[in-house]
């Protein structure tokens, strides 16, 4: 992006309630990042983005679109997917000794890797249901 243009701040993004969610969400978090000064990792931004609307996707009821939120911060980036399930997505908290997921089990390792790759997590209720959302750092390259 010309230098003259300002990056916005933040996007908000209706997605569709189906898995067709996932490829939009991920090229959008990579558009994002991609013409920003010391962005968060794009990589792991689209992976941990998949995560979270493949989760809302999946696992709230009812055709109502998701959103995609994402904020871009002086320290990196937020991302937040909305749904319209109220029900907590489970546990975001750092995993204790003993709580792998099952290796054989297909599901089961999205919150492990938000909570694993993120410098922080959660979710919030909110008006229309709930918000999930996870934080990354800038990556400051080396300076010359």
């Amino acid at each position: 992006m010309p230098p003259d243009v300002p990056v916005p701040a933040s996007w908000r993004i209706a997605l569709p309630h189906t898995a067709a969610a996932v490829p939009i969400a991920r090229a959008l978090i990579r558009t994002a990042l991609a013409d920003i000064e010391a962005p968060a990792d794009s990589d792991t931004a689209e992976l941990l983005t998949a995560e979270l609307v493949a989760n809302a996707v999946e696992h709230t009821p009812g055709d109502e679109p998701v959103e995609l939120v994402v904020e871009l911060l002086p320290s990196g980036c937020q991302v937040e997917v909305h749904d319209r399930d109220p029900a907590s997505p489970g546990d975001l908290s750092r995993p204790g000794p003993g709580s792998e997921p099952d290796p054989w089990l297909e599901h089961g390792r999205g919150l492990l890797l938000i909570r694993t790759l993120s410098s922080s997590c959660g979710h919030r209720t909110t008006e229309q249901g709930k918000a999930v959302w996870f934080t990354l750092p800038s990556q400051a390259g080396p300076v010359d």
